[in-house]
């Protein structure tokens, strides 16, 4: 345990950050929440295919989840800002030449390739944002308070990350629709610019100590234990279930003749998930975290078989409300559990890992969901949200029966 900070008396976080650093570092994240949904939206509209749209927005992913682990690294090396900087940078000036490319003759190739480059530079700003509050929480708050603030502030992160996920499509959206396809990925760019710079420049950011002042790095090999992988896998059961119910539920809505109500109607998932995220922080500690695991998963899984069945859009959206109480504070359990297992040094990498395996799943199953419900059915696509939610429910299984076991031996972030 590190020794408490002396101080005459007990401060909250937002003492420690500053007042700007909440809203600085959520509007920080929507650019990434912008940037899948809006390639999609611009892609379909400008070259005509949803399959070369689902496959752009797939290369996203797949840039983000090459590049994030990477930054996490080099973040824990080298420092948030010197990481972050260049890369929300890069991010913007590729964002804003992103319609040029895709309402050029370019080949489609070209335009994957550019959707890859957009992936590579995705700031990780979530991840980041995870790893400055735990190190401001170990080094500023008094060990009896540690545990409660950190639950708390790993609550409140996954619900601005749930909402992010939400405002982001729903901001793109609206855009596409009020001024122009493009204008989702032009605005996207220029938070980009501002925000993200903002948000690398913040003090908070030299909280977290580099390599070369924090002595010994955990090796690279203790991120591959069980005890992480479960949770990587578990997040990418997440992330599978927002990307399908997402595209399904468009599908869904589509067939009914009003595709842009699936954005909203996801809304009413996000919004009941989010609120349900910050509620985690008032479970009381008995109710220990991988029991929470356990009962939120089955609450999905079971919702996710009821939205399978489909029905009338009242149904559908009863169903979503249920569906949000149950994914959203499955993620907060989850980052909480990554939180206490992250190997010492490597927050940012192991924060990195998880939001990747979230996006890489959201970009996978929409593309999968959207190819079902084009060349099967509908009702098929529906049922793809319950196979991820299976997912986390045996994830969360395999944690029940180990945990114990897993966390009596490993190294804690906190304290």
């Amino acid at each position: 345990m590190h020794h408490p900070v002396p101080s005459t008396a007990p401060r909250p976080l937002i003492h420690h950050t500053g007042f700007w650093y909440f809203p600085v570092a959520f509007i920080a994240r929507l650019p990434f929440a912008m940037m899948t949904v809006g390639v999609l939206a611009l892609v379909v509209s400008v070259r005509g295919s949803v399959a070369l749209g689902g496959l752009t927005s797939a290369a996203v992913g797949i840039g983000v989840v090459i590049a994030g682990p990477v930054l996490g690294d080099l973040a824990d090396r080298f420092g948030q800002s010197r990481v972050l900087v260049p890369t929300g940078l890069a991010n913007g000036i590729l964002l804003a030449l992103f319609p040029v490319v895709v309402g050029s003759l370019a080949a489609d190739s070209l335009v994957l390739a550019s959707a890859v480059a957009i992936g590579l530079t995705g700031p990780q700003t979530a991840a980041m944002s995870r790893s400055r509050v735990m190190a401001l929480i170990g080094a500023r708050i008094e060990a009896d308070r540690r545990e409660r603030t950190f639950s708390r502030a790993m609550a409140y992160e996954s619900a601005a990350d749930e909402t992010a996920f939400v405002i982001g499509p729903f901001v793109v959206g609206v855009l596409a629709a009020v001024v122009a396809p493009w204008a989702p990925i032009v605005a996207a760019a220029a938070l980009s610019f501002v925000f993200v710079t903002a948000f690398a420049l913040h003090p908070t950011g030299r909280v977290v100590p580099v390599a070369s002042e924090r002595g010994t790095m955990a090796p690279a090999r203790e991120l591959l234990r069980p005890r992480m992988l479960m949770l990587v896998a578990a997040v990418f059961g997440v992330g599978a279930f927002f990307g399908s119910t997402l595209t399904s539920l468009t599908a869904f809505m589509e067939a009914r003749g009003a595709p842009e109500a699936g954005a909203l109607l996801y809304g009413v998932m996000g919004v009941g998930s989010a609120v349900l995220a910050l509620a985690v922080a008032v479970l009381p500690a008995r109710f220990s975290l991988r029991w929470r695991l356990v009962a939120f998963a089955i609450l999905l899984f079971a919702s996710a078989g009821a939205y399978s069945v489909g029905g009338s859009v009242l149904t559908v959206t009863v169903v979503l409300c249920l569906m949000g109480i149950g994914v959203g504070p499955s993620l907060v359990t989850l980052f909480s559990l990554a939180g206490h297992r992250a190997p010492a040094g490597r927050t940012a990498t192991t924060m990195t890992l998880l939001a990747s395996a979230l996006t890489l799943a959201q970009a996978l199953s929409s593309a999968v969901t959207g190819a079902v419900a084009e060349r099967a059915s509908v009702e098929s696509a529906m049922l793809i949200p319950a196979g991820a939610a299976l997912l986390v429910l045996a994830m969360a299984a395999v944690n029940l029966v180990h945990a114990r076991r897993w966390d009596a031996a490993g190294p804690s972030s906190i304290g």
